[in-house]
């Protein structure tokens, strides 16, 4: 059985979605852990990582989220492990989930130090468990470089099998390869594959929306897994509303304040998967009754249409499973970008 460590050189690389997308470009049967949990989640008075849930609902995995993973807090796991026994309980993840397994998929943290001082780190876990490594490395062009550079002069890789570098959300994949590709070939590392970026990836559904604003859902719940690929915020008239060339587009949220009956009557036609009502104010029933049959949903928050134009600004669009069109996409990706007999 093939145990391969994913970790990344810096945070948001997209570690899960590499291994989501490999997975299901392998064709094989697969586990997956990830010790050192760095998303939390609440959920039914139970704790896990956010990758964690999102992998083993997407691969069909039966092990449960909590299960995979060992801690989330430094202090905690100082407190509770020494050395050994979390070299211990690595290996008893990974007996527990790799049965019956052609590969076994650990993720690491948030970046290659992320963990280290409990010795939940990649390459601590890659030495650990015999595993491959593989770091995933994104950012601008130049920081790239920087980074399988710095992984090559100063990181002491040689202890592991260190299999390589995937380059992830490559804004120009035919400049970077005439340009940077040469200067990272030359440093030794290999290359296993250079993913372009795809805007498309970070579109999220409605629901995904809904929980990370804490909304209340008032209508259209049967609309949730709807994708957002546009969001107009409505606070000017709703005539002038109607004149902007974003207003007409498909798959378009709008965010308004409640009290405007006008503009959310206006959204509400074919083009429109959602509508965000702020400030607290729900709009008259015979809205919310036309909302629901049309199974557009309807969205409360308590924050003003500002406030809540900032909140998605910097909200992180991650990979939910009920995004089908983004995990495909994502697949097909790595199928024809990655270099999967190698890894």
């Amino acid at each position: 059985m093939d145990k391969i460590v994913i970790s990344s050189s810096r945070e948001s690389a997209g570690k899960t979605s590499i291994i989501v997308g490999l997975a299901k470009a392998m064709g094989k049967t697969y586990g997956y852990i990830k010790p050192f949990g760095d998303r939390l989640l609440y959920r039914k008075k139970r704790l896990w990582d956010y990758d964690a849930a999102l992998v083993t609902q997407v691969l069909g995995l039966h092990e449960s989220p909590e299960d995979i993973t060992i801690g989330f807090e430094h202090s905690k796991l100082r407190y509770m492990y020494d050395e050994v026994r979390i070299g211990e309980k690595v290996k008893e993840l990974v007996a527990n989930t790799s049965k019956n397994k052609d590969v076994l998929f650990v993720e690491g943290g948030k970046d290659l130090s992320y963990g280290v001082s409990v010795h939940l780190d990649a390459v601590t876990l890659a030495q650990n468990i015999g595993g491959k490594l593989i770091v995933a490395v994104s950012g601008n062009d130049d920081a790239i470089v920087d980074d399988i550079m710095f992984i090559k002069n100063y990181l002491g890789l040689g202890k592991v099998d260190f299999r390589g570098v995937i380059i992830n959300k490559v804004h120009d994949l035919e400049d970077f390869n005439a340009t940077y590709l040469p200067a990272i070939e030359k440093t030794g590392v290999k290359v296993l594959g250079i993913v372009p970026m795809q805007p498309d990836l970070k579109n999220f559904t409605v629901g995904y929306l809904s929980e990370c604003l804490f909304a209340k859902v008032i209508a259209g719940e049967g609309g949730l897994n709807n994708v957002v690929k546009t969001i107009f915020v409505g606070a000017m008239s709703t005539n002038e509303a109607m004149r902007s060339p974003l207003f007409n587009k498909e798959n378009r949220l709008v965010v308004t304040s409640g009290d405007r009956s006008d503009m959310v009557l206006a959204a509400l036609d074919q083009n429109t998967i959602g509508i965000l009502l702020t400030n607290n104010i729900l709009p008259p029933s015979n809205i919310i009754s036309k909302a629901s049959e049309m199974n557009i949903p309807l969205l409360l928050v308590p924050s003003d249409t500002y406030q809540v134009a900032r909140q998605m600004d910097a909200m992180e669009p991650l990979l939910t499973r009920d995004n089908t069109e983004n995990i495909n996409l994502l697949t097909e990706l790595i199928k024809k970008n990655v270099k999967i007999k190698e890894i």
